[in-house]
């Protein structure tokens, strides 16, 4: 398998496990068409081909994406966050004779760095999955989009690609496919489960191997709203979608009948938001959920006769 044959498995496998239905994903894909029909020839130089076939703005091959085509996938280095220091260490582990076919990065980097918050939007339709209306959705969703572009748009977006190219060394990312990936995961999780009590999901996350490394490095899941003998209600996962949404989704959420919500993060004015309403927050950990997301995207190339190794927060664990 070709290193961009390995990237489009990736995406698609995302694409499989995408939280929307279907039919949503592929009006996405629709409307980019025509939208690049409707361009002047000019404005389709400009265009980014890949939103023709790929509906995650946040997932992207960044540097060497032609070669790649070409070279063989033999084996990855993926870390969580891949910056300058990263490609200097793939480089190193080239002289020291190790393979590195491609570095892949998680978090989105280089072509996927200023256009991701546009993946954002596939929160709606998970939040109108739990009762809340749709039109409530798009209307809490829009400004809180902004507001992340905003915060995006003065980042060294290229620094990364920059170093890549430089060393010759092919760098592309997986953000929300793999992501979806963990947020089907926690969803059958916590429906085989039927907890009871915030202490139950908690007690099952540790039977996750990235979860219990994590543990092992002081970074266990918590309860960061709420006890282990507080009854959950209705409980719920939210692991994709680009990033934090909005915090007022947490009265929205009390209308609609959630009682806990499990979570990679949440940021310290969606504590007080969740307290206001009565909603739980479980905290699964940054680091072990993106590695949980990761690692089945892992054992699907793993599959296909392609190693990964993990660096930079990558706990790597095969379910094979």
């Amino acid at each position: 398998m070709k290193i961009y044959e390995a990237y489009k498995l990736a995406i698609e496998t995302g694409r499989k496990n995408d939280p929307r239905p279907e039919a949503e994903v592929e009006i996405a894909i629709n409307e980019e068409k025509a939208k690049f029909e409707s361009l002047s020839n000019e404005k389709k130089q400009l265009y980014d081909p890949e939103r023709l076939w790929n509906p995650y703005a946040d997932s992207r091959f960044s540097a060497m994406i032609e070669e790649s085509k070409e070279l063989e996938a033999e084996r990855f280095m993926w870390g969580i966050d891949i910056g300058t220091g990263e490609m200097l260490l793939a480089d190193r582990l080239r002289e020291k004779g190790q393979t590195v076919s491609a570095v892949v990065a998680h978090h989105p980097t280089g072509m996927s760095k200023v256009p991701f918050p546009e993946v954002m939007r596939m929160q709606t339709d998970m939040y109108a999955s739990e009762g809340v209306p749709i039109n409530v959705c798009e209307s809490l969703m829009k400004p809180r989009m902004d507001e992340v572009l905003r915060n995006v748009m003065s980042s060294n977006f290229n620094q990364s690609s920059d170093a890549a190219t430089l060393l010759g060394i092919p760098l592309f990312n997986i953000h929300s496919p793999a992501d979806n990936m963990v947020q089907q995961y926690m969803d059958r999780l916590l429906e085989e489960l039927r907890p009871r009590s915030l202490g139950d999901i908690i007690d099952r996350l540790y039977k996750e191997p990235e979860i219990m490394q994590a543990a092992k490095y002081n970074n266990p899941p918590s309860i960061i709203v709420g006890s282990r003998e507080n009854r959950c209600g209705k409980a719920v996962a939210k692991m994709t979608g680009g990033t934090s949404g909005p915090k007022e989704i947490y009265e929205k959420f009390s209308q609609a009948g959630v009682g806990t919500v499990v979570g990679m993060h949440f940021p310290e004015n969606h504590i007080e938001e969740a307290r206001k309403a009565g909603i739980n927050l479980v905290v699964s950990g940054h680091m072990a959920s993106d590695s949980i997301g990761i690692n089945l995207i892992c054992d699907i190339w793993e599959e296909k006769g392609i190693e990964v190794f993990g660096c930079s927060g990558l706990i790597r664990h095969s379910r094979n």
